[in-house]
């Protein structure tokens, strides 16, 4: 994108103050796109820092937006004013001018006015005048919640930008199981790049993931093994009640035999110390820690054993056979 703050860009159009409205329900990228205009105004026109000023309308004195809106710059031709959560305030004065100025070009050129929403709008209609007003103006930007797919090529996208790997599985399960709250979502991916140095993957998310499903896994897969149906039913059942559904519960259960199984299996091949176990298989240190005792305790038959009953129940849920739920409480009391 050009530099819209260099020199023969400066002004918004027919010589009149930029404008830039910055709206929408995704905060988190509406903020890093105010951050990133801010920053290349810094770079082009105030590296001293002197004349951008932020001012939270929602709490300042009304006549604080005005006079930093029509204020000059200091020692400098330009001067960028971000005005936060205008629509946010319920001053019909304070809105009532501020619409005038903006229908009518009475902004200063020498400033750019920056219009950030990032709280929920009042009620007022000079509220509801403004916001029109507002996305009618050439740099109006906003920012709608992502799901499904672009939600997954945007995580894609960020851990590339920010120097990690992730594959789609794992790009998927982030945005299916973490959903609009890109807040998290940046939290969560600073750290799964912070601890993975290679292709963050499924595993991973999921263990970062605080989706209620924890130690009730490892505990509710130990109790499957040793026929404890009574603790496994218990466990099961608070699973479900927590808002966990079946499926989900199902995949859980499965991926905790995959990792039993390929453990028990180098576990048999050479007494590996768990360090460098979780470095072969690719798993993180937590997982292995938590297994360990149980591959030590069942033979590798036993839990493969298990694993063709969860595959036997994959089947016949995809077949249309038989209801999952009814399907996993079955094996639970059976096995």
């Amino acid at each position: 994108m050009p530099d819209r703050f260099a020199k023969e860009k400066i002004t918004g159009y027919n010589g009149w103050a930029m404008i830039i409205y910055i709206y929408g329900a995704d905060t988190f990228r509406s903020r890093q796109y105010l951050t990133d205009q801010v920053a290349k105004f810094r770079t082009a026109r105030d590296p001293q820092g002197y004349n951008v000023v932020f001012l939270d309308c929602a709490k300042a004195e009304p006549g604080k937006a005005l006079s930093e809106l029509m204020a000059a710059p200091f020692l400098a031709e330009k001067r960028m004013v971000v005005l936060e959560n205008i629509l946010t305030n319920n001053n019909k004065d304070l809105l009532g001018d501020l619409l005038e100025r903006v229908k009518n070009q009475k902004i200063p050129e020498s400033n750019i006015a920056v219009f950030y929403q990032s709280e929920v709008h009042s009620k007022i209609k000079e509220v509801k005048e403004m916001d029109t007003l507002l996305q009618q103006e050439k740099y109006a930007k906003e920012f709608v919640a992502l799901v499904g797919a672009p939600l997954t090529g945007w995580i894609a996208a960020e851990v590339k930008n920010r120097g990690g790997q992730i594959s789609g599985a794992a790009a998927q399960y982030l945005a299916v199981n973490v959903g609009e709250d890109m807040w998290h979502l940046n939290s969560l991916i600073d750290q799964l790049i912070a601890y993975k140095k290679d292709e963050i993957q499924l595993v991973d998310v999921q263990l970062f993931l605080d989706e209620k499903i924890d130690d009730n896994v490892f505990n509710l897969t130990d109790a499957i093994i040793a026929s404890n149906h009574k603790l496994a039913l218990k466990l099961l059942a608070g699973q479900r009640e927590l808002g966990v559904e079946d499926p989900q519960i199902f995949g859980a259960i499965l991926w905790q035999f995959r990792t039993l199984m390929s453990m028990r299996d180098l576990f048999e091949k050479q007494d590996t110390k768990s360090d460098d176990m979780a470095k072969i298989l690719k798993l993180h240190p937590f997982v292995i820690r938590k297994n360990l005792p149980v591959i030590k305790k069942y033979s590798s038959e036993k839990l493969r054993q298990i694993y063709h009953k969860l595959l036997d129940i994959d089947i016949k849920t995809k077949s249309g056979f038989a209801d999952q739920e009814i399907l996993m409480d079955l094996f639970v009391v059976g096995n």
